[in-house]
């Protein structure tokens, strides 16, 4: 069994650190939510693997003296988060359980500062960049695992068009706009498609230049998904060939955070960054 979803291991450690204030045992939880419960399902309900319904939450909450309105709101956001099944669960045979829970994230959250050493983020790939990459990176995929990798891909996407779009701030190194398709028109598009998308007001995209000092980038890419209902809710997404690494640690989000802000000083302004993407593109079509 891999590891619990992110939003319910914050439910469960959140639920842990109340009941513990109020020195309360755990079966005394199991007492107040209901006759289905006992220990063993309120140590999974903490530790992650088990959900719970609202108003059951509700009920324990109560317990647990949770009179805060905003605190109450979060803690039951979290919940449905965890029990909400997507779009991409269609494609569950070929994601693995860190990506899917990565598409889950990006559909709660607010926000996502990303930064990027070689690749063009996700969120903001043209179908036939996706390909490529996808391509290259999944060495074991087969040509139809290859297409359905790219349409989960492209779905993602729609966070960018919702109601309330995702609002992201992308910082790419120069590096990841010079790589050498067999096709240039891949990149040629792609440069375009990053100049097309800054036309919008919920994206925000600087490239790092490739004469840029030393900076905290130099440890590698990142992301950091901010949401709504409380700063201390945000996460890390540190992304490796074949796994994936969430850091949740409040404190240790805000080392991220800060090296974002690093990163956005080293970076292009928005102008610049803009013009050196459209003479990359002009390379491209010759």
């Amino acid at each position: 069994m891999g590891a619990p979803p992110v939003r319910r291991r914050r439910l469960g450690a959140e639920l842990r650190a109340l009941r513990e204030a109020k020195g309360l045992k755990q079966d005394a939880a199991a007492e107040c939510i209901g006759p289905r419960w006992d220990n063993t399902r309120v140590s999974k309900l903490e530790g992650g693997t088990l959900g719970i319904k609202a108003d059951e939450l509700g009920t324990l909450l109560d317990l647990y003296d949770v009179v805060d309105p905003v605190k109450r709101d979060v803690l039951l956001a979290l919940a449905r988060a965890g029990a909400r099944r997507g779009w991409w669960q269609t494609y569950r045979d070929i994601i693995s359980p860190a990506y899917a829970e990565l598409i889950s994230l990006e559909a709660d959250a607010r926000s996502l500062r990303s930064y990027q050493t070689l690749l063009i983020p996700g969120l903001l790939q043209t179908a036939a960049y996706a390909r490529a990459s996808i391509s290259a990176i999944n060495l074991s995929s087969t040509p139809d695992q290859v297409n359905a990798l790219v349409e989960v891909r492209q779905a993602r996407q729609a966070v960018l068009s919702r109601p309330e779009p995702l609002k992201v701030w992308a910082i790419v190194h120069e590096a990841a706009l010079r790589p050498t398709f067999a096709d240039p028109t891949v990149m040629r598009d792609q440069c375009q498609r990053l100049l097309d998308l800054v036309a919008l007001p919920h994206v925000s995209i600087q490239i790092l230049p490739l004469d840029a000092p030393p900076h905290p980038g130099m440890a590698g890419a990142y992301s950091v998904l901010g949401f709504p209902e409380s700063a201390d809710l945000d996460v890390v997404l540190v992304e490796h060939l074949a796994s994936a690494l969430y850091v949740e640690d409040a404190a240790d989000v805000l080392v991220y955070g800060a090296a974002f802000d690093a990163l956005r000083a080293h970076a292009l302004p928005f102008d610049k960054s803009a013009d050196l993407t459209a003479r990359i593109k002009q390379e491209y079509a010759r």
